[in-house]
């Protein structure tokens, strides 16, 4: 199974690449510009595979480039508190 397949899967594997990221030293405003990076390859080159990720490309593909940062940002809050 992908890990895009299930969205709490897709979470985790976010919350453990962000520890990894956290741990080698990257700051906060790093680690969203890199999630805001993800999230233009992600939107762009990737079929969503669950209705939350569909929501999300529909949200990116709406939102101007400093929106994008804030769903970026978000989406690593919620990995934070998931975690």
């Amino acid at each position: 199974m992908s890990i895009l397949e299930n969205f709490d899967t897709w979470k985790g594997f976010l919350a453990n690449r962000l520890e990894q990221a956290q741990q080698q030293g990257m700051n906060q405003q790093t680690i969203n510009s890199i999630a805001a990076e993800v999230g233009d390859y992600l939107a762009e080159n990737v079929d969503a595979k669950n209705k939350e990720e569909a929501v999300l490309k529909e949200l990116w593909n709406a939102a101007s480039e400093q929106e994008q940062q804030a769903i970026a940002s978000t989406m690593v809050k919620l990995v934070q508190k998931s975690n």
